[in-house]
C-alpha cells in the first residue's frame, strides 16, 4: 500500500507539472493552437512507443534475458554430468543387456553431425531401458550416491533447474532412489518385493538421465564442440573406453 501510494503521488506529480508547463507555454505564447498540435502529436506517438516497446524491444531483451537463462542453465547441468551423472549413468547402463544399440547409433560414421545426433536422439527416446536385476551392485550404487549427497542437495538448490522441469524430475528421481538405499541399513537379503521396487527406482532413473544425457549432447554439439567430441569418445555407453573411475 504504502509503494502504490508512492508511485500514485509521483504520478500526480508528474500530471501536474504537465499542465504547468502547458499553462506556462500558454501564458507565454498565447498561441492555443500550437499547444494543441504538439498535444495531439505526442498522444498519436504514444501508440507508436508503445508498439516499440512492448511488441519489439520488450520481445527483444525478453528472448536475451531466456537465452542468458538457458545458458546458466546448461552450465549447472554441465557442472551435473561432470561431477555425478556421467558417473552413474556408466554404472546403470552397464547392467542394460541392450545398451550397446545406443553405442552403435553414438558411434555410427557421421555420428557428430546434426542429423546423426537427432536419429541417435530418437533411438535414446525409443530405448527400452531395461536391467539385469541380479547384476545390481547394491552396495556400490549406495556408496556412489551417497558420495554426491551434498551435491544434489546442492542442486536442487539452484533456482535456474526451474527453467527445465524434465531435470528436475530427473533429479528428484535420482535424490529418490538415493534416499530409499539411505533409507536401508543392509541391501542384501531383503524382500523381493523391496527389489523390486527399487529396480523400478533405477529404471526410472536410468531411463530420464540417459535421454537428459543426450539432450545434453546436442546442446555440447551446438555451443562447444571440442567437448562434444570428448563426450561422444568417453561416452559412458561405450564399453571399448576405458570405464569411469569410481572409488
Amino acid at each position: 500500500m504504502r509503494r502504490l501510494s508512492w508511485q500514485a503521488a509521483m504520478g500526480g506529480a508528474f500530471l501536474v507539472l504537465s499542465v504547468f508547463f502547458y499553462v506556462l507555454h500558454y501564458l507565454i505564447f498565447r498561441d492555443p493552437h500550437h499547444i494543441f498540435i504538439f498535444l495531439v502529436e505526442d498522444i498519436a506517438f504514444v501508440f507508436v512507443e508503445v508498439l516499440l516497446v512492448t511488441l519489439i524491444i520488450h520481445r527483444v531483451l525478453e528472448a536475451r534475458e531466456k537465452k542468458a537463462r538457458l545458458e546458466k542453465l546448461n552450465m549447472v547441468i554441465g557442472a551435473f554430468f561432470s561431477e555425478a551423472g556421467t558417473g552413474l549413468l556408466d554404472i546403470l547402463s552397464r547392467l542394460d543387456p541392450e545398451a550397446e544399440h545406443l553405442q552403435k547409433e553414438l558411434a555410427a560414421e557421421g555420428a557428430a553431425s546434426g542429423q546423426a545426433l537427432s536419429r541417435a536422439r530418437l533411438r535414446f527416446e525409443k530405448h527400452r531401458f531395461s536391467l539385469e536385476a541380479d547384476r545390481v551392485d547394491w552396495a556400490a550404487l549406495k556408496g556412489y550416491l551417497a558420495e554426491k549427497k551434498d551435491f544434489f542437495l546442492r542442486l536442487l538448490e539452484n533456482p535456474n533447474l526451474l527453467e527445465h522441469e524434465a531435470f528436475t524430475e530427473m533429479l528428484w528421481a535420482v535424490f529418490h532412489l538415493a534416499e530409499e538405499l539411505y533409507a536401508r541399513e543392509r541391501l542384501d537379503g531383503l524382500p523381493d518385493t523391496d527389489y523390486r521396487h527399487l529396480v523400478g527406482d533405477i529404471k526410472r532413473v536410468y531411463g530420464q538421465l540417459a535421454r537428459q544425457w543426450i539432450a545434453y549432447m546436442d546442446h555440447l554439439k551446438g555451443s562447444y564442440p571440442f567437448l562434444f567430441s570428448l563426450a561422444l569418445r568417453t561416452s559412458p555407453f561405450n564399453r571399448s573406453a576405458s570405464p569411469i573411475v569410481r572409488e
